[in-house]
């Protein structure tokens, strides 16, 4: 592609509302732009990149065994009520009615229609095991959309499922898709991890995100060093073992002002871990109580697994005061009436804690579960810190950050079940179908190599994906440096690279910021200086490195280059 007929809008300055460097950087090498809040249109070199990370996607897919589809974004509501996540997927879901009144959605992911494809024509053994997959637009309210095309409203995702005579199969289709999407990963040149993770929204019974590792991420994971175990930290479990407290009587004390945990443990000059936090909760329209030691965060993703909720969100001051009669600070769980109590496994037959009174500025000391109030269930509701135990192997963990680009799980008989997807055995029995699902965003895999590969200048992309492999960049717009651009331009075009001239008539600085901003691989610089030594300069985005080569062995060295780090990474 020569420059001076493309489309490449480069800016020198990013958007105010850019947060994180891959929105930045995409809008400013030309990529993205903006046309609402979470929706962006891909310019030209966005979509090359999109494109080749596709094409990566369809390759990997394939190989494995999986067939590609195209699926109806409008989906019908009934078919999403059968699986009662008409109700469970909330204002993400982009809901509609058509002139006859009837209720579609825009699809967020494809469980149900996927399904109910299969369900109507899958009928015996042999038809199975099957995996299908597709490519395509995805539609989700977002209530913050943010980071560019990484939390947007409109994305495009890789979505694919698999369907299975038996937990057996099941598995070895996970394991497939574990394996394909650490290929396609590996050769989109990022560096990543396979994490345990939540289900969320999508359900079934186990999960693994697939993290490409960056200190911007979104995401906290926990890894350990020693046995290389690794979760969301949604997902990590925590053992967490409370020093042994005091006991002593149940008293009421006078707190005048201590509302926090800070505050009240130096009211009292007792550590953190003395001191419970009660959290009130609405839980699919009922009140729960969350207690967890002081010195501890809740996790809510595990709070609204362990009640089995559908939505759960925290009670806000008026309800606070309503349920315990004093002001938010205060909340404890002796005498706390009509209010469902989960609390943190740490607390079960612990005394001498510091809680709320449901009194302002009205604390208890001495507080022992079981005695002074009663806990319904227990359960693991904090969230992993640095440093906590390892599940696997106890050593200490430590806190990294990430990116999500993949997700991958074992739904069970979860949507066959609702949908009667089942086939027929050998003897003509009946069987439910064991069904796992997959998903890739297309869109943040490409951001997330942007927050994992740049510097001060622009973006650093992998070969794989770059939007063309190598600039040629003439000095001088003369009949001479032209004809060797050009030359050498056909010849890396013939060799099957991708390559872009920028003809423009510019000066040379604009020429080279505009090809570090948006980040080619290798520049090739033809200019006076070198063509008086019959030289082309060409070099490397990531390393810096500068080699004077040959005109007439510029083309083959630039091909073996390009060719033998696509290799390397592929």
């Amino acid at each position: 592609m020569r420059f001076s007929r493309g489309f490449f809008p480069t800016l020198k300055e990013a958007p105010a509302e850019a947060e994180v460097v891959s929105h930045k950087l995409m809008v400013r090498s030309g990529m993205i732009r903006r046309l609402a809040a979470g929706v962006y249109t891909l310019l030209p070199l966005g979509l090359r990149v999109q494109r080749k990370v596709e094409q990566i996607l369809r390759e990997e897919l394939n190989r494995s065994g999986a067939q590609e589809v195209f699926l109806p974004t409008l989906n019908p509501a009934e078919l999403w009520r059968k699986t009662g996540r008409w109700e469970i997927y909330g204002k993400e879901l982009i809901r509609l009615k058509d002139r006859h009144e009837r209720e579609f959605c825009l699809g967020p992911t494809h469980e149900e229609v996927i399904t109910d494809l299969v369900a109507r024509e899958v009928r015996s053994y042999r038809d199975l095991p099957l995996n299908l997959y597709q490519i395509q637009t995805k539609f989700r309210d977002e209530i913050r959309p943010r980071f560019g095309v990484m939390r947007g409203r409109e994305f495009t995702m890789k979505d694919g499922y698999s369907f299975d005579r038996d937990e057996t199969g099941a598995e070895q289709s996970y394991e497939e898709m574990v394996q394909a999407y650490t290929r396609i990963f590996r050769r989109c040149g990022l560096k990543f991890s396979a994490v345990e993770a939540d289900s969320g929204a999508i359900g079934g019974s186990f999960s693994h995100e697939f993290m490409v590792m960056a200190d911007t991420g979104e995401e906290a994971i926990t890894v350990c060093n020693s046995c290389g175990y690794a979760a969301n930290v949604e997902k990590s479990p925590v053992s967490l073992k409370l020093p042994e407290n005091e006991g002593g009587e149940l008293e009421k004390v006078h707190t005048p002002g201590a509302h926090s945990i800070e505050e009240v443990s130096e009211f009292f000059s007792l550590p953190p871990y003395r001191m419970v936090k009660t959290l009130l909760y609405i839980a699919d329209g009922e009140p729960v109580a969350a207690m967890i030691p002081g010195h501890r965060e809740l996790n809510e993703t595990k709070l609204k697994n362990t009640l089995d909720a559908v939505d759960i969100e925290l009670a806000d001051a008026e309800t606070v005061e309503q349920l315990t009669n004093s002001e938010v600070g205060f909340a404890g769980p002796v005498g706390l009436l009509g209010v469902q109590i989960v609390a943190d496994t740490s607390i079960e037959n612990c005394g001498g804690l510091v809680v709320g009174a449901n009194q302002t500025d009205y604390h208890y000391t001495g507080a022992r579960e079981g005695c002074d109030f009663t806990v319904s269930k227990f359960a693991d509701l904090t969230v992993a810190q640095e440093g906590d135990a390892c599940p696997g192997c106890e050593a200490g963990l430590s806190i990294k950050r990430g990116i999500e680009v993949g997700h991958v799980f074992k739904l069970g008989c979860k949507y066959s079940e609702s949908l009667d997807a089942t086939y027929q055995d050998e003897s003509g029995e009946t069987h439910t179908i064991v069904m796992g699902c997959y998903g890739i965003g297309v869109g943040r895999t490409v951001a997330a190599a942007i927050e994992q590969n740049h510097d001060e200048d622009g973006i650093i992309w992998p070969t794989p994906i770059a939007p063309y492999h190598v600039d040629i960049i003439p000095v001088r717009v003369d009949d001479e440096t032209m004809e060797i651009c050009d030359g050498l331009y056909n010849s890396l075009e013939s060799a099957g690279l991708d390559v872009a001239l920028d003809d423009r008539d510019e000066r040379p600085g604009v020429k080279f910021k505009d090809a570090d901003l948006i980040g080619f691989p290798y520049k090739a610089v033809v200019g006076p200086r070198g063509l008086k030594e019959g030289k082309i300069e060409l070099k490397s985005r990531k390393t810096g490195e500068t080699l004077l080569v040959a005109i007439n062995e510029a083309a083959s060295f630039l091909n073996n280059l390009v060719t033998e780090e696509m290799e390397s990474i592929g």
